[in-house]
């Protein structure tokens, strides 16, 4: 039968020969029938049937059936190209609604070729031709995925062709044109690379989104910020707050805390500033004055004079409206400058506090005292794992200890207290107070004080310095010491961040100008911090004076800086990537990793990647290597699952500082998620025979695991022994203890109650966050720099509030098992009791026989006297106390006796609460609940509607918390400053305290 067909197909080609155009026309039909199975014998006949494909005197459809034949047999010949030429040439005949392989795949090809055109043409500055019928066949494919309903591959389409027409066309004519729009700004936020086309994008979604009814001001907003327009966000807030309905107002103050969570200090102000004043009306009102006389002395000569006058006094009334406005303003206000959640943040990480002060006493007592760098990391760790919840206990307690750093290590201590009280606005400076430079003599009788105290207000103050600018300004025109002019410039640089200040910015290049290397290096680095993301010309002013100095640590300090600027900027900084990377001096290349990082950073874009991984492995210097590696982490940062596998063999390379930026881009990508193909990389890097190499694990392993609790996970728990395992090794390697000593703080940072983001809850870049891990990054230069990780902090909390920002007292729900996300349980010690037991396990034998035989005596006795129930309990409470001595021996006896009480699947969380990101997913209100969130949201800042607004409220978050002046930490000092009370909310540990010898015991 086959070679019947076979005989008919070569009969069939044998009818192209004819001269009648019927008879062609009647083969042609015939092998499109059979060219899916007969293609190898069709194909040798490929000649013929281009003859009458190009023979312009053969009809139309004659001439179209020969190339889909064709269009076919380069198909199945893998030749896709050629197959959609002569598919193109098929016009109508090629029918893109046939559901066949052939058709999708040659669709794909077609769509792709289409959007390669398109964004030459758009790209380029050439002209670049579009064959009308490949323009044709997309837009034919657009159609009929409109018609269909299937409107979320017409808009994927219609992205990637880059026709927003047909775009706008599938929005507005879906089903759910809030959702569509919703799916659509997530697709081009995920899969448009340039940045410019994506903004074109979010234009289109902004008009299309104020067009509806209905808007949503949460997506219009949030684009609008990416399209840095503060005036349209604050038009759309006015009139929200301007609203008679409250639900509005809620919906604004909810907006301002969406716009915070992403923590553009610059945008924020410049809405806060465009938002108009409430209006008033003048109204005059006059008064006449009775009959006034002026007399004057006569003798002088001078006339009697008489008369009436008239007052006229201008009033202003305020509308009642505007009387609402006002009020209302004044809370957006607050939350777009930030006191608000920055407050809220404080009370809550202060409440909540549950940091264990065993585990730094631990350290502190393994920590040898003539070791400074691990000195030093005890510090930060104990920064890191109180940050922002004002509790300087650990400090205050060990101030003899603490007395002895020295020169930069009490640089480090005194900026320590930025990070914890960071966010004490109001009183920021009068904690630091002791330390900060007065007319001109220092505070603290030290440089070291000095310059820390400064940099500590720059942490407490980070991305919202206002009210500290100026002095800050102020205490570095007035000094030339190198120290202070340090800690001013990385202060300066935290509280201006990003607001691209002139005068500031002269300030800052006065001290780099001066080629102090310690002075200059904080100066490049302020100077990024200030210019972030504004690309500006003074980038080229900063690489030339790179150029131009000898000084290594200056250029590094500009490197960094001049990354900072191009943040987000994607390929508007090619240009100046390209010259970085490809500079002489290995530290400006070192500074191009970092520009490719932060200017494509989360974007997760091809060509950034693949140009990072070709320095990784081609660069003559190891730093730029561990760095074009480390990068990795920044740009991948919104697809975390794709780090390990990217870095697996980066991990094993030979080179240990490639392994050391594997190491830190996975902790860096997927931080705080807990991804088990993350942990599994690290797992061998904490024991690398290379001690950086162990140290960078650590950190990392410490950034992935934050907030995962061992019940979630054992390895935790097994990396915490580990820690503790390194830390008390007193032969242990000190690169090693340090990176344990961190790591330990960073998995208990902020009192157990912060994580590390880096994007926030509507998946946009969290822009302080960020900068902060980048900068962190560069301790390995200088330990300083550990602090700006507290940038990166985000409280893992739900915070409800009502309209009076307040926190109301509400129960809701947790549906998993409390034991998946609950705080790691404190660690304890044994005892003196417990010690003194511990010989009697010698005499395990005779204490269990001795047990048995009493037992045994006291059920003979109450046997004999079963009336008396007294007796009875107490021979049983005796031999339970029996049974407890016996057990200090040996434990076993209870394991049969005990019975494990099933978990609850369920957990009551009252507001404000602690949730964890893995968390977030279980939480749900309760039924019938008083509050109802204006948008559904698990964690972070939530404005709550109250449904039953007539009834009291119960408010939450009442302590605020201490603002007592650190005492100043030197060996004069140090004993009356050790009578200063704590602040701390938490006890040292569980055991009382021993009495001291002069005070009363109490009862």
């Amino acid at each position: 039968m086959e070679t019947a067909m076979v005989s008919s197909a070569s009969s069939v080609l044998a009818m192209l020969s004819e001269t009648h155009p019927s008879l062609k026309l009647e083969a042609l039909s015939h092998l499109n029938t059979l060219v899916h199975q007969f293609w190898p014998e069709i194909s040798n006949s490929v000649s013929i049937l281009e003859s009458l494909y190009e023979d312009e005197n053969f009809d139309q459809p004659i001439r179209q059936l020969a190339a889909l034949v064709i269009s076919k047999v380069f198909y199945y010949l893998c030749e896709l190209k050629a197959s959609l030429s002569y598919a193109l040439g098929a016009g109508s005949l090629f029918d893109v609604s046939e559901d066949s392989e052939y058709v999708h795949r040659l669709l794909a090809k077609a769509i792709d070729e289409y959007a390669i055109l398109r964004s030459k043409a758009t790209e380029s500055n050439e002209v670049v031709e579009i064959d009308p019928r490949l323009e044709a066949i997309a837009e034919r494919m657009l159609d009929k995925c409109i018609t269909d309903g299937k409107y979320q591959q017409a808009m994927g389409i219609a992205i990637e062709c880059r026709r927003l027409d047909k775009l706008e066309e599938a929005i507005t004519k879906s089903e759910n044109v809030q959702e569509t729009l919703s799916y659509c700004i997530n697709v081009s936020h995920s899969f448009v690379n340039r940045r410019e086309y994506r903004h074109e994008i979010l234009q289109l979604l902004v008009n299309v989104s104020q067009k509806l009814a209905s808007p949503d001001y949460f997506n219009i907003c949030q684009c609008l910020m990416f399209l840095d327009e503060p005036q349209g966000v604050a038009s759309i807030m006015e009139k929200l707050l301007r609203s008679e309905s409250k639900d509005d107002a809620l919906l604004a103050l909810q907006i301002a805390f969406d716009l915070v969570e992403n923590e553009h200090q610059a945008f924020l102000l410049g809405v806060r500033d465009r938002l108009p004043a409430p209006k008033t009306r003048p109204v005059e009102t006059v008064q006449v004055v009775e009959t006034s006389t002026a007399q004057t002395d006569n003798t002088a000569g001078d006339v009697q004079m008489t008369e009436e006058t008239p007052s006229q006094i201008i009033e202003h009334e305020t509308d009642p409206a505007d009387t609402v406005y006002a009020e209302r303003l004044t809370k957006v206000k607050g939350i777009l400058s930030g006191e608000t959640s920055i407050q809220l943040t404080l009370q809550f990480l202060y409440s909540h506090n549950k940091s264990d002060l065993l585990i730094l006493k631990t350290i502190k007592q393994s920590v040898e005292m003539r070791n400074s760098v691990c000195h030093s990391a005890t510090i930060y760790a104990n920064a890191i794992m109180h940050a922002g919840t004002t509790v300087d206990t650990f400090l205050r307690e060990n101030l003899d200890w603490l007395s002895k750093a020295t020169n930069w290590g009490r640089f480090s201590a005194t900026a320590g207290l930025g990070v914890i009280h960071r966010g004490h606005l109001q009183h920021g400076r009068s904690l630091m107070a002791p330390y900060l430079p007065q007319g001109g003599a220092g505070g603290g009788g030290s440089p070291y004080s000095e310059g820390g105290a400064l940099y500590a207000l720059g942490l407490i103050h980070a991305n919202h310095g206002e009210g500290i600018k100026q002095f800050l300004r102020d205490s570095l025109r007035n000094t030339s010491v190198k120290v202070i002019q340090h800690g001013a410039c990385l202060g300066l640089g935290l509280a201006a961040l990003g607001t691209a200040d002139e005068d500031i910015y002269d300030d800052i290049k006065s001290v780099l100008y001066t080629d102090s290397a310690v002075a200059g290096e904080a100066a490049g680095v302020s100077m990024g911090l200030l210019l972030v993301g504004t690309a500006t010309d003074k980038a080229s002013e900063m690489l030339a004076y790179a150029h131009e100095t000898q000084h290594e640590k200056i250029i590094r300090g500009l490197a960094l800086g001049i990354a900072l600027t191009v943040y987000g900027r994607e390929e508007g900084a090619d240009t100046l990537i390209e010259q970085m990377t490809r500079d002489q001096d290995p530290i400006i290349r070192y500074g191009g990793m970092y520009a490719l990082a932060l200017a494509y950073s989360g974007t997760a874009n091809n060509k950034a990647i693949h140009q990072l991984l070709h320095f990784a492995v081609s660069d003559v210097s190891d730093d730029v290597r561990r760095t074009a590696v480390l990068a990795l982490g920044f740009v991948l940062y919104s697809d975390p699952e794709q780090t390990p596998r990217i870095v697996s063999l980066l991990s094993e390379s030979y080179n240990p500082h490639v392994r050391y930026g594997a190491a830190l881009a996975v902790g860096i990508s997927c931080v705080g998620t807990g991804l088990s193909e993350a942990i599994s990389l690290l797992e061998p890097l904490t024991s690398d025979l290379v001690d950086f190499v162990c140290q960078g694990a650590l950190i990392a392993m410490a950034m992935v695991m934050v907030q995962i609790s061992e019940t979630s996970d054992s390895r935790v728990g097994a990396f915490r022994r580990q820690l503790e395992n390194i830390i008390l090794d007193k032969h242990e390697d000190t690169i090693r203890k340090m990176g344990a000593i961190l790591a330990s703080g960073i998995l208990d940072a902020g009192g157990r109650n912060v994580t590390i983001r880096l994007l926030s809850k509507t998946k946009h870049d969290k822009v302080t966050a960020v900068i902060g891990l980048a900068v962190f990054s560069q301790f390995w230069y200088w330990h300083p720099l550990i602090y700006f990780i507290s940038l990166a902090f985000s409280p893992t909390a739900f915070i409800g509030l009502n309209y009076d920002l307040k926190v109301p007292k509400f129960e809701f729900m947790s549906h998993a098992k409390p034991s998946l996300f609950e705080y790691p349980k404190p660690t304890t010690v044994a005892t003196a009791n417990t010690a003194s037991k511990l010989p009697s396990a010698v005499l395990s034998t005779s204490a269990k026989a001795k047990a048995r035989g009493k037992k045994e005596a006291e059920q003979k006795a109450n046997a004999e006297k079963p009336g008396n129930e007294s007796g009875a309990g107490k021979g049983k409470a005796t031999s339970n106390e029996k049974e407890g001595e016996s057990m200090l021996v040996d434990s076993t006896a209870t394991t049969v006796e005990k019975k494990a009480e099933p978990e609850a699947t369920f957990e009551i969380l009252v507001n404000p609460a602690r949730v964890v990101p893995s968390q977030e997913k279980y939480i749900k209100l309760m039924e019938e609940s008083r509050y109802v969130p204006v948008k559904l949201a698990q964690s972070g800042f939530v404005l709550l509607r109250d449904l039953r607004p007539h009834e009291p409220e119960v408010l939450s978050l009442t302590d605020a918390p201490t603002s007592t002046a650190f005492p100043v930490v030197g060996a004069a000092a140090a004993g009356q400053a050790q009578q200063e009370p704590a602040t701390s909310a938490m006890p040292v540990d569980d055991e009382p305290q021993p009495p001291q010898a002069s005070e009363h015991a109490s009862p």
